[in-house]
Protein backbone atom coordinates (compact mmCIF):
# COMPACT_ATOMS: atom_id res chain seq x y z
CA UNK A 1 0.00 0.00 0.00
CA UNK A 2 1.00 3.67 -0.63
CA UNK A 3 1.91 5.64 3.01
CA UNK A 4 1.54 8.73 3.71
CA UNK A 5 2.74 10.23 6.60
CA UNK A 6 1.23 13.36 7.90
CA UNK A 7 3.30 16.69 9.25
CA UNK A 8 2.71 17.35 12.49
CA UNK A 9 2.06 21.06 11.87
CA UNK A 10 -1.68 20.19 10.05
CA UNK A 11 -2.09 23.20 8.25
CA UNK A 12 0.07 21.80 5.53
CA UNK A 13 -2.65 18.63 5.44
CA UNK A 14 -5.25 19.85 3.40
CA UNK A 15 -2.83 20.08 0.71
CA UNK A 16 -1.12 16.68 0.99
CA UNK A 17 -4.90 15.58 0.84
CA UNK A 18 -5.16 17.53 -2.49
CA UNK A 19 -2.30 15.99 -4.16
CA UNK A 20 -4.14 12.37 -3.22
CA UNK A 21 -5.93 10.68 -6.40
CA UNK A 22 -9.90 11.07 -6.00
CA UNK A 23 -10.31 7.23 -7.38
CA UNK A 24 -12.17 3.77 -5.44
CA UNK A 25 -9.49 2.81 -2.62
CA UNK A 26 -8.92 1.33 0.45
CA UNK A 27 -7.43 3.33 3.10
CA UNK A 28 -6.25 3.15 6.83
CA UNK A 29 -5.82 6.02 9.02
CA UNK A 30 -3.17 5.57 12.10
CA UNK A 31 -3.29 7.37 15.18
CA UNK A 32 -0.20 7.54 17.35
CA UNK A 33 -1.77 3.97 19.20
CA UNK A 34 -4.44 1.75 18.83
CA UNK A 35 -5.96 0.38 15.69
CA UNK A 36 -6.19 2.31 12.48
CA UNK A 37 -9.83 3.73 10.97
CA UNK A 38 -10.16 0.95 8.09
CA UNK A 39 -13.15 2.18 4.82
CA UNK A 40 -12.80 1.80 1.48
CA UNK A 41 -14.59 4.47 -0.61
CA UNK A 42 -15.15 5.22 -4.25
CA UNK A 43 -13.67 8.48 -4.11
CA UNK A 44 -10.25 8.72 -2.14
CA UNK A 45 -9.25 12.20 -1.81
CA UNK A 46 -13.21 13.72 -1.30
CA UNK A 47 -13.32 11.26 1.98
CA UNK A 48 -10.22 12.15 3.78
CA UNK A 49 -11.21 15.67 2.97
CA UNK A 50 -14.63 14.32 5.31
CA UNK A 51 -12.19 12.95 8.14
CA UNK A 52 -9.50 15.17 8.53
CA UNK A 53 -10.37 18.51 6.74
CA UNK A 54 -11.64 21.42 9.35
CA UNK A 55 -14.31 21.23 10.98
CA UNK A 56 -15.28 24.59 11.90
CA UNK A 57 -18.94 25.06 13.24
CA UNK A 58 -19.77 21.48 12.19
CA UNK A 59 -18.97 19.53 16.06
CA UNK A 60 -20.99 16.37 15.13
CA UNK A 61 -19.08 15.16 11.90
CA UNK A 62 -16.30 12.88 12.86
CA UNK A 63 -12.61 14.29 12.81
CA UNK A 64 -9.26 12.49 12.64
CA UNK A 65 -7.32 15.63 11.96
CA UNK A 66 -5.78 16.15 15.40
CA UNK A 67 -5.47 12.51 15.81
CA UNK A 68 -3.99 10.72 12.87
CA UNK A 69 -0.11 10.37 11.78
CA UNK A 70 -0.30 8.45 8.54
CA UNK A 71 -2.33 7.42 5.55
CA UNK A 72 -2.13 4.39 4.10
CA UNK A 73 -3.78 3.66 0.33
CA UNK A 74 -4.31 1.63 -2.54
CA UNK A 75 -6.50 2.39 -5.49
CA UNK A 76 -9.04 -0.55 -7.06
CA UNK A 77 -9.99 -1.21 -9.61
CA UNK A 78 -13.31 -2.99 -9.04
CA UNK A 79 -16.07 -3.65 -5.79
CA UNK A 80 -14.41 -7.23 -5.80
CA UNK A 81 -10.95 -5.42 -5.34
CA UNK A 82 -11.93 -3.46 -2.84
CA UNK A 83 -14.19 -6.29 -0.92
CA UNK A 84 -11.40 -8.25 -0.75
CA UNK A 85 -8.67 -5.87 0.10
CA UNK A 86 -10.68 -4.61 2.89
CA UNK A 87 -10.94 -8.20 4.25
CA UNK A 88 -7.22 -8.87 3.84
CA UNK A 89 -6.59 -5.58 5.96
CA UNK A 90 -9.32 -6.16 8.25
CA UNK A 91 -8.06 -9.75 9.46
CA UNK A 92 -4.43 -8.22 9.53
CA UNK A 93 -5.84 -5.48 11.47
CA UNK A 94 -8.61 -6.08 13.05
CA UNK A 95 -8.18 -9.78 13.91
CA UNK A 96 -11.20 -10.76 16.55
CA UNK A 97 -13.91 -8.83 15.19
CA UNK A 98 -13.10 -8.53 11.36
CA UNK A 99 -16.32 -10.94 10.44
CA UNK A 100 -18.44 -8.57 12.28
CA UNK A 101 -16.97 -5.44 11.22
CA UNK A 102 -17.50 -6.50 7.21
CA UNK A 103 -20.26 -7.83 8.41
CA UNK A 104 -19.46 -10.58 6.86
CA UNK A 105 -22.46 -13.46 6.29
CA UNK A 106 -21.58 -17.05 4.84
CA UNK A 107 -23.32 -18.29 1.89
CA UNK A 108 -25.31 -21.60 2.01
CA UNK A 109 -24.60 -24.85 0.45
CA UNK A 110 -26.15 -28.03 0.02
CA UNK A 111 -24.10 -30.50 1.81
CA UNK A 112 -24.26 -34.48 1.29
CA UNK A 113 -23.14 -35.86 4.84
CA UNK A 114 -20.78 -38.95 4.07
CA UNK A 115 -20.29 -39.58 7.93
CA UNK A 116 -23.70 -40.84 8.01
CA UNK A 117 -24.28 -44.96 7.62
CA UNK A 118 -26.91 -44.23 5.07
CA UNK A 119 -26.10 -40.42 3.47
CA UNK A 120 -29.16 -37.91 3.59
CA UNK A 121 -28.28 -34.12 2.43
CA UNK A 122 -29.01 -30.76 4.39
CA UNK A 123 -28.41 -26.99 3.41
CA UNK A 124 -25.95 -25.30 5.67
CA UNK A 125 -23.60 -22.05 5.89
CA UNK A 126 -20.38 -23.61 7.19
CA UNK A 127 -17.94 -25.31 5.22
CA UNK A 128 -16.72 -28.36 7.92
CA UNK A 129 -13.85 -30.21 7.92
CA UNK A 130 -15.96 -33.49 8.54
CA UNK A 131 -16.13 -35.99 5.29
CA UNK A 132 -18.95 -34.49 3.21
CA UNK A 133 -19.56 -33.21 -0.20
CA UNK A 134 -20.66 -29.22 -0.93
CA UNK A 135 -22.54 -27.88 -3.65
CA UNK A 136 -23.00 -24.09 -3.86
CA UNK A 137 -22.58 -20.74 -3.01
CA UNK A 138 -26.00 -20.00 -3.23
CA UNK A 139 -27.83 -17.06 -3.54
CA UNK A 140 -29.82 -17.75 -0.60
CA UNK A 141 -30.86 -20.41 1.48
CA UNK A 142 -34.40 -20.41 0.06
CA UNK A 143 -32.58 -21.07 -3.28
CA UNK A 144 -30.20 -23.70 -1.80
CA UNK A 145 -33.39 -25.34 -0.12
CA UNK A 146 -35.27 -25.15 -3.30
CA UNK A 147 -32.55 -26.72 -5.68
CA UNK A 148 -32.35 -29.35 -2.70
CA UNK A 149 -36.02 -30.08 -2.95
CA UNK A 150 -36.11 -30.67 -6.57
CA UNK A 151 -32.91 -31.96 -7.60
CA UNK A 152 -33.63 -34.90 -4.82
CA UNK A 153 -36.75 -35.46 -7.03
CA UNK A 154 -34.68 -37.36 -9.49
CA UNK A 155 -33.43 -39.62 -6.88
CA UNK A 156 -34.38 -42.17 -4.84
CA UNK A 157 -32.00 -41.02 -1.48
CA UNK A 158 -33.87 -40.48 1.67
CA UNK A 159 -35.36 -36.56 2.95
CA UNK A 160 -35.63 -37.32 6.62
CA UNK A 161 -33.11 -36.07 9.43
CA UNK A 162 -33.21 -39.06 11.77
CA UNK A 163 -30.16 -40.93 12.36
CA UNK A 164 -31.71 -44.54 10.86
CA UNK A 165 -31.89 -48.06 12.93
CA UNK A 166 -33.47 -49.96 10.05
CA UNK A 167 -36.13 -52.30 11.15
CA UNK A 168 -39.18 -53.77 8.90
CA UNK A 169 -41.10 -52.12 11.87
CA UNK A 170 -40.27 -48.81 10.71
CA UNK A 171 -43.51 -46.63 9.62
CA UNK A 172 -41.56 -44.60 7.03
CA UNK A 173 -42.51 -41.89 5.49
CA UNK A 174 -44.81 -40.56 2.17
CA UNK A 175 -41.54 -40.79 -0.14
CA UNK A 176 -40.86 -44.31 0.30
CA UNK A 177 -44.63 -44.82 -0.45
CA UNK A 178 -44.58 -43.05 -3.75
CA UNK A 179 -41.57 -44.56 -4.59
CA UNK A 180 -39.31 -41.27 -4.28
CA UNK A 181 -36.92 -43.25 -1.56
CA UNK A 182 -35.30 -46.44 -1.59
CA UNK A 183 -36.41 -46.89 2.12
CA UNK A 184 -33.41 -48.15 3.84
CA UNK A 185 -34.97 -47.06 7.06
CA UNK A 186 -37.48 -50.44 6.46
CA UNK A 187 -34.85 -52.19 5.44
CA UNK A 188 -36.12 -52.17 1.63
CA UNK A 189 -32.53 -51.81 0.78
CA UNK A 190 -28.77 -52.76 2.13
CA UNK A 191 -26.37 -50.05 2.77
CA UNK A 192 -24.80 -51.57 -0.70
CA UNK A 193 -27.62 -50.83 -2.69
CA UNK A 194 -28.29 -47.37 -1.05
CA UNK A 195 -24.91 -46.34 -1.36
CA UNK A 196 -25.38 -46.78 -4.87
CA UNK A 197 -27.94 -44.28 -5.32
CA UNK A 198 -25.54 -41.56 -3.27
CA UNK A 199 -23.01 -42.44 -5.70
CA UNK A 200 -25.50 -41.30 -8.32
CA UNK A 201 -26.43 -38.20 -6.21
CA UNK A 202 -22.33 -37.25 -6.39
CA UNK A 203 -21.75 -37.81 -9.61
CA UNK A 204 -24.50 -35.40 -10.35
CA UNK A 205 -23.47 -33.19 -8.11
CA UNK A 206 -19.85 -33.10 -9.18
CA UNK A 207 -20.45 -32.75 -12.68
CA UNK A 208 -23.20 -30.01 -12.37
CA UNK A 209 -26.14 -32.66 -13.77
CA UNK A 210 -23.80 -33.72 -16.66
CA UNK A 211 -23.65 -37.09 -15.62
CA UNK A 212 -27.49 -37.27 -15.77
CA UNK A 213 -28.50 -35.15 -18.47
CA UNK A 214 -26.38 -37.29 -21.02
CA UNK A 215 -27.73 -40.63 -19.73
CA UNK A 216 -31.32 -38.83 -19.58
CA UNK A 217 -30.48 -37.63 -23.91
CA UNK A 218 -29.29 -40.93 -24.76
CA UNK A 219 -32.55 -42.73 -23.57
CA UNK A 220 -34.28 -39.93 -25.54
CA UNK A 221 -32.11 -41.05 -28.55
CA UNK A 222 -32.86 -44.53 -28.67
CA UNK A 223 -36.38 -44.04 -27.94
CA UNK A 224 -36.58 -42.21 -30.65
CA UNK A 225 -34.40 -44.10 -33.23
CA UNK A 226 -37.10 -46.97 -31.82
CA UNK A 227 -39.59 -44.83 -33.14
CA UNK A 228 -41.54 -44.43 -29.47
CA UNK A 229 -42.21 -40.96 -28.96
CA UNK A 230 -44.12 -40.58 -26.88
CA UNK A 231 -41.66 -41.88 -24.46
CA UNK A 232 -39.24 -39.77 -26.21
CA UNK A 233 -41.24 -37.05 -25.83
CA UNK A 234 -41.06 -38.32 -21.86
CA UNK A 235 -37.40 -38.25 -21.54
CA UNK A 236 -37.61 -35.06 -23.31
CA UNK A 237 -39.82 -33.37 -20.79
CA UNK A 238 -37.13 -34.86 -18.19
CA UNK A 239 -34.24 -33.28 -19.98
CA UNK A 240 -36.07 -29.93 -19.94
CA UNK A 241 -36.81 -30.48 -15.97
CA UNK A 242 -33.13 -31.31 -15.04
CA UNK A 243 -32.03 -28.39 -16.69
CA UNK A 244 -34.66 -25.72 -14.72
CA UNK A 245 -33.10 -27.11 -11.52
CA UNK A 246 -29.86 -26.66 -12.42
CA UNK A 247 -30.17 -23.23 -13.57
CA UNK A 248 -31.21 -22.41 -10.11
CA UNK A 249 -27.68 -22.86 -9.04
CA UNK A 250 -26.66 -20.61 -11.31
CA UNK A 251 -22.89 -20.90 -12.84
CA UNK A 252 -21.23 -19.67 -9.15
CA UNK A 253 -22.31 -22.88 -8.08
CA UNK A 254 -20.72 -26.30 -7.79
CA UNK A 255 -19.31 -28.67 -5.87
CA UNK A 256 -17.02 -26.59 -3.33
CA UNK A 257 -13.58 -29.34 -3.54
CA UNK A 258 -13.04 -28.78 -6.94
CA UNK A 259 -14.71 -25.42 -8.75
CA UNK A 260 -13.25 -23.49 -10.83
CA UNK A 261 -13.44 -20.38 -12.65
CA UNK A 262 -12.36 -16.81 -12.89
CA UNK A 263 -13.79 -13.54 -12.50
CA UNK A 264 -12.51 -10.33 -14.57
CA UNK A 265 -12.81 -7.25 -13.32
CA UNK A 266 -11.40 -3.45 -14.11
CA UNK A 267 -7.95 -2.98 -12.74
CA UNK A 268 -6.49 0.44 -10.80
CA UNK A 269 -3.78 0.46 -13.83
CA UNK A 270 -4.88 1.80 -16.69
CA UNK A 271 -5.07 -0.55 -19.69
CA UNK A 272 -5.03 -3.29 -17.60
CA UNK A 273 -7.65 -6.43 -16.13
CA UNK A 274 -7.63 -8.50 -13.35
CA UNK A 275 -7.88 -12.23 -12.96
CA UNK A 276 -9.22 -13.64 -9.96
CA UNK A 277 -8.83 -17.66 -10.07
CA UNK A 278 -10.65 -19.86 -8.08
CA UNK A 279 -8.84 -23.25 -8.08
CA UNK A 280 -10.43 -26.08 -6.18
CA UNK A 281 -13.06 -24.15 -3.98
CA UNK A 282 -9.45 -21.80 -2.96
CA UNK A 283 -9.58 -17.80 -4.49
CA UNK A 284 -6.42 -17.08 -5.70
CA UNK A 285 -4.58 -13.73 -5.64
CA UNK A 286 -5.19 -11.76 -8.42
CA UNK A 287 -2.65 -12.08 -11.80
CA UNK A 288 -2.73 -8.56 -13.43
CA UNK A 289 -2.77 -8.87 -17.14
CA UNK A 290 -1.66 -5.99 -19.06
CA UNK A 291 -2.51 -5.21 -22.85
CA UNK A 292 0.62 -2.76 -24.10
CA UNK A 293 3.39 -4.61 -25.61
CA UNK A 294 5.16 -6.82 -24.74
CA UNK A 295 9.40 -5.28 -25.06
CA UNK A 296 7.93 -3.74 -28.08
CA UNK A 297 6.33 -6.35 -29.78
CA UNK A 298 2.64 -7.28 -30.17
CA UNK A 299 1.25 -10.52 -28.50
CA UNK A 300 -1.79 -11.85 -29.19
CA UNK A 301 -3.87 -11.78 -25.80
CA UNK A 302 -4.22 -15.62 -25.32
CA UNK A 303 -0.65 -15.97 -25.65
CA UNK A 304 -0.27 -13.38 -22.32
CA UNK A 305 -3.00 -15.78 -20.99
CA UNK A 306 -1.50 -19.10 -21.26
CA UNK A 307 2.04 -17.65 -20.11
CA UNK A 308 0.08 -16.14 -17.19
CA UNK A 309 -1.94 -18.66 -16.09
CA UNK A 310 0.65 -21.51 -16.54
CA UNK A 311 3.35 -19.25 -14.22
CA UNK A 312 1.28 -18.68 -11.74
CA UNK A 313 1.42 -20.85 -7.76
CA UNK A 314 -1.64 -22.50 -6.58
CA UNK A 315 -2.63 -21.13 -3.10
CA UNK A 316 -4.06 -23.69 -0.41
CA UNK A 317 -6.28 -22.17 2.05
CA UNK A 318 -7.51 -23.14 5.51
CA UNK A 319 -11.21 -23.90 5.41
CA UNK A 320 -12.00 -20.78 7.60
CA UNK A 321 -10.19 -18.27 4.74
CA UNK A 322 -11.50 -20.69 2.01
CA UNK A 323 -15.34 -20.11 3.27
CA UNK A 324 -14.80 -16.33 3.99
CA UNK A 325 -13.00 -15.79 0.37
CA UNK A 326 -16.38 -17.84 -1.37
CA UNK A 327 -18.67 -15.74 0.96
CA UNK A 328 -16.78 -12.92 -0.88
CA UNK A 329 -16.94 -13.98 -4.32
CA UNK A 330 -20.47 -14.89 -3.70
CA UNK A 331 -21.67 -11.54 -2.39
CA UNK A 332 -20.14 -9.93 -5.72
CA UNK A 333 -21.47 -12.59 -7.85
CA UNK A 334 -24.91 -12.50 -7.08
CA UNK A 335 -24.87 -8.74 -6.20
CA UNK A 336 -27.09 -6.04 -8.40
CA UNK A 337 -24.21 -4.15 -8.59
CA UNK A 338 -21.48 -6.48 -10.16
CA UNK A 339 -19.12 -5.20 -12.60
CA UNK A 340 -16.76 -7.68 -14.41
CA UNK A 341 -17.48 -11.16 -15.37
CA UNK A 342 -17.45 -14.78 -14.21
CA UNK A 343 -16.44 -17.49 -16.46
CA UNK A 344 -17.07 -21.04 -14.92
CA UNK A 345 -14.19 -23.84 -15.67
CA UNK A 346 -14.60 -27.11 -14.60
CA UNK A 347 -11.23 -28.38 -15.78
CA UNK A 348 -7.87 -26.06 -15.75
CA UNK A 349 -6.15 -28.68 -18.04
CA UNK A 350 -8.72 -27.97 -20.33
CA UNK A 351 -8.89 -23.91 -20.01
CA UNK A 352 -11.43 -22.25 -22.00
CA UNK A 353 -9.24 -19.61 -23.41
CA UNK A 354 -11.27 -18.03 -26.19
CA UNK A 355 -14.04 -17.47 -23.68
CA UNK A 356 -11.86 -15.67 -21.58
CA UNK A 357 -10.36 -13.64 -24.52
CA UNK A 358 -14.08 -12.34 -25.28
CA UNK A 359 -14.62 -11.60 -21.48
CA UNK A 360 -11.46 -9.86 -21.15
CA UNK A 361 -12.49 -7.66 -24.15
CA UNK A 362 -15.77 -7.34 -22.53
CA UNK A 363 -14.47 -5.93 -19.42
CA UNK A 364 -11.85 -3.72 -20.94
CA UNK A 365 -14.76 -2.33 -23.36
CA UNK A 366 -16.60 -1.30 -20.73
CA UNK A 367 -14.00 0.80 -18.71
Amino acid sequence: MNLVEIPADTSALDLLIDSLPNLPAVFLIWAEQGAPYLARTSLLRRRLRRLLGRREGRPRLLSLRETARRIEYQTTGSALESSILLYEKARQHLPKEYARYLRLRMPHYVKVILTNPFPRTQVSSQLASARALYYGPFRARVMAERFESEFLDFFQMRRCREDLAPSPEHPGCIYGEIGMCLRPCQQAVGREEYASEVGRVLEFLRTRGRSLLENVAAARQRLSDEMRFEEAARQHTRYEKIQEVLALAGELAAEVDHAGGAAITASAEPGAAELWLLRDGHLQPPLRLALGAADGRPVSLESRLRGLLSAAPVRRLARREQQEYLALLARWYYSSWRQGEWLAVPDFGNFPYRKLVNAVARVMKAQ
